[in-house]
């Protein structure tokens, strides 16, 4: 799958999902520092999956009705970082088929596929 993880998302969790085979561009190697708008637009431009743990996309996606490719949001916090990659990994694998187009959220207890529209 193609992915885009945005600055904030750990790096393990990068290199997981690139070990599993997905083509993951990280703004932290390619323009750190670039707005919240800017890398939505990457992701709709480049037809990749965002991967990221900032809430304001969230704003971006169902507030402002900017367009999305699918966004996967990471909120697992206090999780140690290998558990992390290990979680969102298993999650791309496992339902990669309903991520894209949709705003979904991985938390500890559960996973919310959220689609556009809705």
């Amino acid at each position: 799958m193609n992915l885009l993880a945005d600055e904030g998302v750990d790096g393990q969790i990068v290199a997981a999902l690139r070990r599993a085979g997905h083509e993951v561009w990280y703004v932290a190697e390619m323009e750190p520092g670039i707005s919240d708008a800017a890398v939505l637009d990457v992701a709709v431009t480049e037809g990749r999956l965002l991967l990221t743990a900032d809430k304001d996309f969230g704003e971006l996606v169902f507030r402002q009705h900017l367009l999305m490719s699918g966004i996967v949001l990471i909120r697992l916090a206090g999780v140690p970082p290998v558990r992390k990659a290990e979680i969102v990994t298993a999650v791309i694998n496992g339902h990669a088929a309903e991520l894209r187009g949709a705003f979904t959220v991985i938390s500890p207890r559960q996973v919310r596929i959220r689609r556009a529209g809705r």
